[in-house]
């Protein structure tokens, strides 16, 4: 379960100062609340199995799946957000208590405290994943956060600028991380530089499982 005291951070190696907007909660989640945030995934897997999304430069090497009343997906057709899922026709699944619980206490003390997604992404980077800078833009409500929970292996996050020419730092982010994007650093270009195989403390998990709440519709 996630921890109910949960103090802001600064990542391993950055300046003191992070940009207005964006926030991190290191250790988030103890081993025993990372445990069963992974068995939530699982079973989220298990009813909409991960896949390879495409996008413009072809299929994407993280693997992806979704929960809740929403789902982000991209194909031929672009990139949106679906009620269902467009590989089976179903409802993606419900968004488990444990995703919200891991929510609520990663926005504890910052502006969004009572932000309630109905989204979740779930990226599993593999040995030698990575995701290039992006911005989420495909949602209604810009003024609402983006709240990312990383699970196995360590991954070097990139954060950017506004503008795609900003030159990106570097940020590692852990097993059991939290990390807020919103405000002034909501629409700031992000991605995976890679990952580091090995370091994950869940022995069941290689790789790295990214679930990314957003409010979508």
């Amino acid at each position: 379960m996630p921890r109910k005291s949960v103090q802001p951070g600064l990542f391993a190696g950055t300046p003191a100062n992070l940009p207005p907007g964006l926030f991190h909660r290191p250790g988030l989640l103890d081993p025993a609340g990372q445990a069963a945030l992974y068995a939530a995934v699982q079973a989220v897997a298990r009813d909409a199995p991960f896949a390879h999304a495409r996008t413009r430069m072809g299929l994407t090497s993280a693997a992806m799946t979704n929960a809740g009343s929403a789902g982000w997906w991209s194909d031929l057709k672009g990139y949106r957000y679906e009620t269902r899922n467009p590989a089976t026709g179903a409802a993606w699944p419900p968004m488990p208590a444990i995703f919200r619980e891991a929510v609520a206490a990663a926005v504890a003390d910052t502006p969004w405290p009572d932000f309630a997604p109905d989204a979740c992404l779930i990226n599993f980077y593999g040995e030698g994943a990575k995701m290039g800078l992006h911005q989420d833009r495909d949602e209604k409500d810009f003024a609402q956060p983006i709240v990312t929970v990383s699970l196995g292996d360590d991954g070097d996050f990139l954060i950017g600028g506004l503008t795609r020419s900003e030159r990106a730092q570097v940020l590692i982010v852990k097993s059991g991380d939290a990390l807020i994007m919103g405000g002034d650093s909501r629409m700031r270009f992000h991605g995976i530089r890679k990952i580091h195989p090995g370091t994950s403390p869940l022995e069941p998990l290689a790789g790295r499982i990214s679930l990314t709440f957003r409010k979508a519709l």
